[in-house]
């Protein structure tokens, strides 16, 4: 690795269960996180860490090692660094290629994984329902990359704004279920994060795939999805239950991508019965 520090706090202690790490959507640095941090850490170690160029972890030594499989390898590094050996990721929107890239390459260290919201592969193909983002991307960059402190200085300026918040609610989510509180901590990380790496990053996770991967997870997996999710719709998750063996599911009827936010008590209750069903001498 370049030696780029990453910033992780622990919570929660020492006990017999299973330690849990999260992972982040792109521009996410534990927002989402929210109602399930308390609960998920009463009884075992929890680690949630921010990607390179996210929240308190600066950007990378070498501006281009970002990328899905440079992250799943930074996750470990953390585990490295906290003496932790083996962990249960949980993953949200491109949290989930995270994870299940983890999967891949460090095996013997994922004991469990609960994908929220995310897809397996390639997300800009379904991106509200069409393939648009991914084919006007390579001009995103091309723009952004020509001003990039015009459009850093703009992002600073315009995100973290009620109107901002108003949009993202005609857009994706409801605001009776998700409130201005939950949602600005998401729109001022995102202002702050440096636009070359956002879409970067966005290119890698258009392009990653984990789906040849599916068939041979074996660890104890539990999917959830919104049904109103535009983002990563609710048939991805779907597909990946179907492909993963001994998969569980459970889709909010009323869930957008911001799932875990509103509807922390269904959410925070399917995780917990799924993780207290993971014993250390059971996993593989």
């Amino acid at each position: 690795m370049d030696a780029t520090p990453l910033f992780y706090e622990v919570a929660g202690s020492e006990t017999d269960a299973i330690p849990v790490v999260y992972c982040d959507g792109i521009g996410c640095s534990g927002f989402i996180w929210k109602h399930l941090r308390v609960p998920l850490s009463e009884d075992r170690k929890t680690v949630h860490w921010h990607y390179r160029g996210h929240g308190r972890s600066p950007m990378p030594k070498a501006p281009k090692r970002v990328g899905i499989e440079v992250l799943s390898d930074d996750l470990a590094s953390v585990l490295d660094d906290i003496n932790v050996d083996e962990a249960i990721v949980i993953g949200h929107s491109m949290g989930v290629q995270v994870a299940l890239e983890f999967h891949r390459r460090h095996r013997y260290r994922c004991k469990g994984l609960v994908l929220m919201c995310g897809a397996a592969s390639e997300p800009l193909k379904t991106f509200k329902g069409s393939n648009f983002l991914e084919v006007a991307l390579p001009a995103l960059q091309k723009t952004i990359g020509a001003a990039p402190g015009l459009f850093r200085r703009f992002s600073r300026a315009i995100l973290p704004r009620d109107f901002a918040y108003r949009i993202g609610a005609m857009l994706e989510f409801e605001e009776e279920l998700l409130s201005k509180q939950d949602f600005m901590p998401y729109l001022k990380g995102l202002a702050q994060m440096d636009p070359i790496l956002f879409l970067d990053l966005l290119g890698d996770m258009g392009e990653h795939s984990c789906e040849n991967i599916l068939s041979e997870i074996r660890v104890p997996t539990l999917l959830i999805g919104g049904q109103l999710d535009t983002f990563t719709p609710a048939d991805r998750t779907r597909e990946m239950a179907e492909r993963i063996h001994g998969s569980e599911l459970c889709i909010v009827d009323q869930g957008t991508h911001s799932t875990p936010l509103e509807h922390p008590a269904l959410v925070g209750s399917v995780t917990l019965d799924f993780l207290s069903r993971i014993a250390p001498d059971e996993t593989p």
